[in-house]
């Protein structure tokens, strides 16, 4: 397992560091009372609230909490066995967007990717609403976490890894590709390509701050326009006419290491599961694979601390040999995956903007959201190492 374990009480900050969380964590009573209401696989009834497991004081145990910082989640033991529950605010998470995410991962359960099933509660719903929050529980995916403790977008541990989630991802992609709901609208903490294959970038990001008004109020603080025509709108310029020329399909919206299991710890390990489904949404398969290059295969965390970053040109080799080993890039698919890398997270990192400044209200988070992760990482494409790393993605074979 990667990482060490985070300290009771402490969850994943925006760099290196633990912090406390913006969200409390799950308490033995209350994942006992969710449980109440769902029902259990092998009999379709409600467990009893104080069947299974014991602690010492008689209740579900609850085994291990996420530290990840944007929702609260965790491990349970009870009577219907072992489970993951996870609770979000509804400013996050409404029902019907779960809902949404949980038909896209049923479809690819049906069509052979091994995704853990999510569980129903007696009134067939497959979320849960208690106060401002929604609570959603899922079987616990098999095979070994082997990243959970890491930090998120870090890289893989070795090069048959990558390969690995590359060929994985390519199956996702073939499966998706009859999922026909339409796009998730722009929302806190989401994932589309609304602003980089727009005609017009600069009003349709002026159109998600109309919408989303926690949003406006920031980007009305900042000097948006100028920082989009500097650092973001030449490369979207060149990444929209390519998208355009390609079929939308659902995809994973957040692939990377610590969102899959393994069958093995070993450096050739298989992609034994794919969980986490929250970025999920109608995009292209290229932009899917872009995501999972920009977030598994660069250093970032290095960024806010040294203000440098390296990409490991093996390891982005390694994942695209592994998904292509499945489904090859065509021509235009190939011309396209470089130009989309560097501004693939520009619709997710406007909605970490807008989750800072208006949900959880961390200005200090905000910022560093704008400044290192929406410029920063597209500026980071123009210097040396990020100029490798598109060369190199410019330089494989099948590129038109």
């Amino acid at each position: 397992m990667t990482g060490t374990a985070a300290p009771a009480g402490l969850v994943h900050g925006m760099g290196k560091n633990l912090v406390e969380p913006d969200w409390s964590p799950l308490s033995r009573d209350e994942v006992s009372a969710v449980l109440a209401q769902f029902t259990t696989p092998a009999t379709g009834q409600a467990r009893s609230p104080g069947a299974g497991p014991q602690d010492a004081g008689g209740g579900t145990v609850v085994t291990w909490r996420s530290p990840r910082p944007m929702s609260a989640a965790a491990l349970v033991n009870g009577g219907g066995g072992a489970v993951f529950v996870k609770r979000h605010h509804t400013r996050v998470r409404s029902a019907a967007q779960l809902a949404a995410e949980h038909a896209f991962a049923a479809h690819l359960a049906a069509h052979g990717v091994p995704v853990p099933a999510v569980r129903r509660t007696l009134a067939g719903a497959t979320t849960l609403a208690g106060d401002d929050f929604v609570y959603e529980v899922h079987e616990v995916a098999p095979g070994l976490d082997l990243y959970r403790e890491a930090m998120s977008w870090t890289p893989f541990t070795s090069l048959g890894h990558a390969r690995a989630a590359g060929a994985a991802l390519a199956r996702l992609h073939q499966a998706a590709a009859g999922f026909r709901h339409p796009a998730r609208a722009p929302g806190v903490l989401t994932n589309s390509c609304a602003v980089i294959a727009a005609a017009d970038p600069l009003a349709e990001v002026d159109a998600m701050a109309g919408q989303r008004p926690g949003l406006g109020r920031y980007l009305g603080t900042r000097d948006w326009r100028d920082d989009f025509a500097r650092h973001l709108l030449p490369a979207i310029h060149r990444a929209a006419p390519l998208l355009a020329a390609l079929e939308p399909q659902w995809g994973h919206g957040d692939w990377h290491p610590s969102n899959l299991t393994w069958d093995s710890p070993a450096p050739d390990g298989q992609v034994a599961a794919v969980f986490d489904f929250g970025l999920a949404n109608r995009t292209f398969a290229v932009h899917d694979l872009a995501i999972a290059l920009e977030r598994s295969t660069v250093g970032w965390l290095e960024l806010t601390g040294t203000g440098r970053a390296g990409a490991d040109l093996s390891a982005i080799s390694a994942l695209l040999d592994g998904y292509e080993s499945v489904r090859p890039l065509s021509p235009a698919e190939a011309a396209a995956l470089a130009e989309v890398v560097p501004v693939a997270h520009v619709e997710y990192a406007l909605s970490e903007i807008e989750y800072f400044a208006d949900v959880v209200h961390s200005p200090a988070n905000a910022d560093l959201a704008y400044d290192t992760y929406l410029i920063g990482h597209a500026r980071w494409f123009a210097e040396p190492a990020g100029s490798a790393m598109l060369g190199r993605l410019r330089q494989r074979p099948g590129r038109r």
